[in-house]
């Protein structure tokens, strides 16, 4: 008998070998495969879009058309939902002191998201929209107001001087040489809004946005050489759901974005 070549009753066993090895790499999903090679397991193998919440932390005056922008987030994103929270943006930054989840803050002036990134609590604010300070009286402006003079011997709201619009109040009084001594100091420039549509108040100084949103019951009062105040945006440092904030972010800072903030009343 012719004998047989040594290594002949190994080859058997070394394809064996090789076929367990080929198949044991599929089963693991590519855990170890080479670099290079792509792997989809779990939210991978989509397409990469943001899910989940994003908490959104934004000041009062950007209510209505964040509402409105958290809607087209959610459209575009179906996995995607938008948590709003609107408040004076001095509160917010408390907030996040103190600990509350977000992922997106949206502040009423650049002073305060300054304050903000100093603290470590927000990453790299770009500005996205400005708002105009105005006269806000109720509709038919019953008591005839005309400037900021007239609101000295007037009951009038501001909002209080640690929050932009308050900051901003009191930077028109100054530069109009007036002393005006409001009879309530508001936390949001919200409840500024509500306050003098109850008739509580003669006027008040908010946003030409916020007068915009209540037409049917204010009217505004241009001011003369007016503050103007830019809003930033920024990304939470502490952020749950980067990609998701990341995702707001680029859509408030889109055309998109700036037709609805533009719709609502602000400028680029």
């Amino acid at each position: 008998m012719t004998p047989r070549p040594r290594g002949a009753r190994r080859a058997p066993v070394l394809a064996l070998s090789a076929a367990l090895v080929v198949l044991l790499a599929a089963c693991a999903g590519g855990a170890d495969a080479p670099p290079g090679t792509e792997r989809t397991t779990g939210s991978e193998d989509r397409s990469g879009e943001p899910e989940g919440e994003v908490a959104v932390f934004a000041a009062a005056s950007l209510a209505a058309a964040f509402d409105e922008i958290a809607t087209l987030a959610q459209e575009r994103y179906p996995a995607l939902t938008v948590r709003l929270t609107t408040d004076g943006s001095a509160t917010l930054v408390t907030q996040l002191e103190q600990g509350a989840p977000a992922d997106v803050l949206a502040t009423a002036d650049e002073a305060t998201m300054a304050g903000a990134a100093e603290a470590g609590l927000v990453l790299e604010p770009a500005s996205f929209a400005t708002n105009v300070l105005v006269i806000a009286v109720p509709a038919g402006n019953p008591e005839g107001v005309t400037s900021l003079g007239d609101l000295v011997t007037l009951d009038v709201v501001t909002c209080a001087p640690e929050v932009p619009c308050g900051a901003a109040a009191a930077r028109a009084f100054d530069a109009a040489d007036v002393d005006v001594a409001p009879v309530s100091e508001e936390q949001a420039v919200s409840a500024v809004v509500a306050k003098v549509a109850a008739g509580e108040a003669d006027a008040g100084l908010v946003y030409a946005t916020d007068v915009l949103g209540a037409e049917s019951e204010l009217e505004s009062v241009e001011i003369p050489d007016a503050p103007v105040n830019t809003y930033p945006i920024a990304v939470a440092a502490g952020s749950p759901n980067p990609a998701a904030a990341d995702a707001f972010v680029e859509l408030v800072l889109s055309e998109e974005g700036q037709r609805v903030l533009a719709a609502h009343g602000f400028s680029p």
